[in-house]
């Protein structure tokens, strides 16, 4: 078994930062197949997005999870972090970053710096990370490269802690096609394939000009624990970069923390691993500066400092952007309770959502009670991931409305406000303006080009939930959508925003054709024929206001006369909405639950019966009274 002991000066340890959809895993794929870590047989030499390996990053072509792999090149051993680039996942961006002494900012020559980039850049540049640039996708019919650096320029100038950082080196690529240089091709770029080129330029760039890590191998051992990863043989692998110090196999270590109330842990090094290619390597020994992994610690406490017994000195706690939306968790009680998931129990629950908390340090999840949970991100991307992660393993629950986290920042209770970026043809300027001025967005900039209009507003986030779906089909599937947090104003109560009444079921059976024939007159469904419905199943959304409650299961009345030719070709149903994660948690008001099963996503009241309903009516109606008369 090889010892780890590469000389810090022979190694590298890089994040790729960039925007979402700006071309990192593309980039890494290049990385991996040119420095020849496959050989020529091997199937991966002909896929894309080697490194998302999820079935929902496949499916949505974001990276969710940050991961790292290993590459060499002249001798020198290259770490590379590929980070997510949706702003949802920013605590992966921050928790990973702590591992990497240099950054490569990727920035699309299109679409330029966009909300995300300024994240990522920021929180690499206050962690003191050496830069360089990329401007990738140079083949973009539209891409404006010169308009592109410069705004490269002016976020450096915005973001930069210090004078060296704003001496960076810019690059220039297509990482589809594996080719990067140091200064723009000529001729038509557009054109596939019509360049010839490869990466050295920029693993020179790496390997002559970007830090190896700080550090001293000679100080006592130090590691933060930036991430956990399960094996169902070895238990829990701890991984970080080592701080200081070296560690060897049966090494004694033991777990402290800066934070209140936090137990050590002492242990004995099992394994340790490096990262060879993409895979997991076993070594006896590792010293400063290398990424590893090891057992023998039983621990999830990410940002917690592993140290030898001699001086147990914890590291500075990693820096989280706080989250911004919660949704409640909690065990089915729905009529159809158990019918099809696998684990229903609160119990069960309880228990997927304790280990979600352990390994997950961006989300933020709390038990309020024996059978719900409240879980904290930062948008709902990142909610909607982790519910349908739960479906696809079996579980069965229900969900509440969405609702802004306050803060409190001296004395006076704030909320999020978001820089919101839409990118959409001209066109649709006056249905975007529309749309988000109706959430009281304020338009704060407009940039044209060649016909595409980059639209930046500023918005509170508990008015940005749904306005992702609602834009996505105004602007026909053409909008280019982001925002992040920029900052805390104080929170004022404001008017929720107008929703349409819910058309509710007032039976529990099978759904039938004929019957929704009428219904749909009064609105638009969720449902079909042949569907099962409950009490208090929301079907649909009322053409008006008010909520209007059904019989979906309304048969045609018996008699001896014979249904009519036409009759029967009249019953064509128009197509339903598709209910989606993204979309039930950006319709349901705070008296409806969504239930989420494998199977299925319905929306329900909370109370399923109409007697129930009107009696809560009536309470309410009543406490009202009560309060305004003694005012």
């Amino acid at each position: 078994m090889p010892n780890s002991h590469i000389e810090k000066q022979n190694l590298r340890n890089l994040a790729i930062i960039a925007h979402v959809d700006h071309g990192k895993t593309t980039l890494v794929d290049a990385f991996m197949k040119q420095t020849h870590m496959f050989r020529e047989n091997e199937e991966e030499m002909n896929q894309t997005r080697i490194l998302d390996v999820g079935e929902l990053e496949k499916e949505k072509g974001i990276t969710i999870n940050a991961k790292n792999i290993s590459i060499k090149y002249k001798d020198v051993k290259i770490n590379i972090i590929d980070t997510p680039g949706h702003a949802d996942f920013g605590g992966e961006v921050e928790r990973t970053l702590n591992m990497a002494d240099s950054c490569l900012l990727l920035v699309d020559a299109k679409e330029g710096t966009m909300p995300q980039t300024k994240f990522v850049l920021k929180k690499a540049l206050e962690l003191g990370l050496k830069p360089v640039v990329l401007v990738n996708k140079v083949d973009k019919k539209l891409a404006n490269v010169q308009k592109t650096i410069s705004k490269i320029q002016d976020l450096f100038l915005n973001l930069a802690t210090n004078e060296e950082q704003l001496d960076f080196k810019i690059f220039y690529g297509i990482a589809r096609e594996g080719k990067i240089w140091e200064t723009l091709p000529q001729g038509d770029l557009t054109i596939p394939n019509s360049t010839t080129g490869d990466l050295t330029p920029i693993l020179d760039e790496i390997v002559n000009n970007l830090p190896s890590p700080k550090g001293d191998e000679n100080k006592p051992f130090q590691m933060q624990i930036t991430s956990v990863e399960y094996n169902e043989h070895l238990g829990r692998y701890l991984i970080g970069k080592i701080s200081n110090g070296k560690i060897s196999v049966n090494d004694p270590v033991i777990l402290v923390s800066n934070k209140e109330d936090f137990e050590k842990k002492q242990g004995r090094v099992r394994e340790i691993f490096v990262k060879e290619g993409m895979s997991w390597e076993k070594v006896e020994s590792a010293s400063t500066g290398e990424i590893i992994a090891l057992t023998g610690i039983d621990s999830t406490d990410i940002g917690a400092t592993l140290c030898s017994l001699d001086n147990p000195q914890p590291l500075p706690e990693i820096k989280m952007t706080p989250p911004s939306v919660r949704v409640k968790f909690s065990a089915n009680t729905s009529p159809f309770v158990g019918k099809e998931g696998k684990f229903v129990t609160a119990k069960q629950l309880g228990q997927r959502l304790e280990q979600e908390k352990n390994l997950n340090i961006s989300l933020n999840i709390t038990n309020v009670g024996s059978n719900s949970y409240f879980v904290a991100g930062r948008g709902e991307l990142q909610l909607a991931i982790l519910v349908e992660q739960l479906r696809r393993e079996g579980y069965e629950f229900e969900l509440s409305k969405p609702e802004v986290i306050l803060q409190e920042i001296d004395g006076v209770k704030c909320e999020p406000m978001e820089e919101l970026s839409i990118n959409a043809p001209e066109m649709y300027f006056s249905t975007i303006t529309q749309e988000v001025n109706e959430r009281g967005g304020k338009l704060i900039d407009i940039e044209n080009n060649e016909g595409e209009n980059t639209y930046t507003f500023n918005i509170l986030t508990r008015n940005l939930i749904g306005l992702h779906r609602v834009l996505m089909t105004a602007t026909k599937g053409t909008a280019v959508i982001n925002s992040y947090i920029v900052d805390y104003v104080p929170h004022q109560e404001g008017n929720e925003l107008f929703r349409k009444g819910a058309i509710i079921s007032t039976e529990t059976g099978t759904a039938l054709a004929y019957a929704l024939m009428t219904v749909q007159e009064r609105g638009k469904l969720f449902i079909e024929g042949s569907t099962e419905v409950y009490e208090g199943m929301i079907i649909g959304i009322n053409n008006h206001e008010n909520d209007l409650e059904v019989n979906p299961c309304k048969a045609r009345h018996k008699t001896n006369v014979r249904m009519s030719h036409a009759e029967v070709t009249e019953i064509a149903l128009k197509a339903p909405i598709q209910l989606t994660i993204e979309y039930a948690l950006s319709f349901i008001n705070n008296d409806e639950l969504i239930e989420v099963t494998p199977k299925n996503i319905r929306l329900r009241k909370k109370l399923l019966t109409d007697t129930q309903r009107t009696w809560a009516k009536r309470k309410n109606l009543t406490a009202y009274a009560k309060e305004h008369l003694e005012g």
